[in-house]
C-alpha cells in the first residue's frame, strides 16, 4: 500500500467504533428476526496479509458459508462477510425451525439461502450504515450474494482488484451472541473490507484522519 493509502492504528481505532455502532444496530435487527437476545461486539479490527486472512478463516482451502457484495456511492469496493458452514447452520435452523437444515447438503432449499442472504444483508447494512453516519458519504450495498465454497475461492473476485494497488485487507473481526433456552451460543465471524485503492482516500479525509 501507497503511503498516500496507508492505514494507521488511529484509523483501524476509527472503524472498530464504526463497526460496533454498525454490530448494535444489527444485533437489535437480529433480535427481532430470530426472537431471542442477540448481542454482537467488534473485537478487533485490523490490516492483514491476503494470507493472513485466509488463515483467519480457516486456511484459502477451508469450506466456509461467505456472504459477498459490492459498495457503491461516495465509496466502491468490495466486502465479505465469511463464517464456518457450522455457525451458517445454527442461525438458519434457528430462523427457520428446521433442524435439518444442511448448507452441505448438495440440493440447498431456496428459502435457507434467503435467509442466509437476509443475515448478509442485516449484518452488512447496519455496518455500511454506520459508515456513512460518520462520513457523511452515500455508500450503497448491492444485494448479496451466497457461496459455500472454498475461501480461496469465495474472495478471489474481491481480490483482482485491489491486489494491483495493494497486498492488505482490512478486518474487522464479529462476535455474534445468542441466547436460546439451552443457553448461550457464540459465534465468530469475519468482515473482509476491501475499497478500490481511492476510497481509502475518501473515507480518511471524510474522518479528518488523514
Amino acid at each position: 500500500m501507497t503511503s498516500e493509502n496507508a492505514i494507521t492504528e488511529m484509523h483501524l481505532d476509527v472503524l472498530r467504533e464504526i463497526g460496533n455502532i454498525g454490530a448494535a444496530h444489527a444485533a437489535t435487527s437480529l433480535s427481532q428476526l430470530l426472537d431471542c437476545k442477540i448481542e454482537m461486539y467488534v473485537p478487533n479490527v485490523k490490516l492483514v496479509s491476503f494470507d493472513e486472512m485466509f488463515d483467519l478463516a480457516g486456511g484459502a482451502e477451508a469450506i466456509v458459508a461467505g456472504i459477498f457484495l459490492r459498495i457503491e456511492g461516495d465509496l466502491s469496493g468490495s466486502m465479505f462477510f465469511v463464517l464456518s458452514v457450522e455457525s451458517a447452520n445454527h442461525f438458519i435452523k434457528r430462523l427457520l425451525n428446521d433442524e435439518t437444515f444442511d448448507f452441505g447438503a448438495s440440493n440447498l432449499p431456496e428459502i435457507g439461502v434467503s435467509a442466509m442472504q437476509e443475515l448478509g444483508n442485516i449484518l452488512s447494512g447496519s455496518y455500511l450504515s454506520a459508515l456513512s453516519d460518520f462520513t457523511g458519504l452515500k455508500i450503497y450495498p448491492t444485494v448479496p450474494s451466497l457461496s459455500v465454497d472454498m475461501v480461496g475461492a469465495i474472495v478471489s473476485f474481491g481480490l483482482i482488484e485491489v491486489s494491483h494497488f495493494s497486498d492488505e485487507v482490512i478486518v474487522i473481526d464479529t462476535q455474534i451472541q445468542a441466547e436460546g433456552e439451552n443457553g448461550s451460543t457464540s459465534i465468530d465471524g469475519h468482515f473482509f473490507l476491501l475499497p478500490d485503492p481511492t476510497s481509502y482516500i475518501t473515507i480518511f479525509r471524510s474522518l479528518g484522519v488523514m
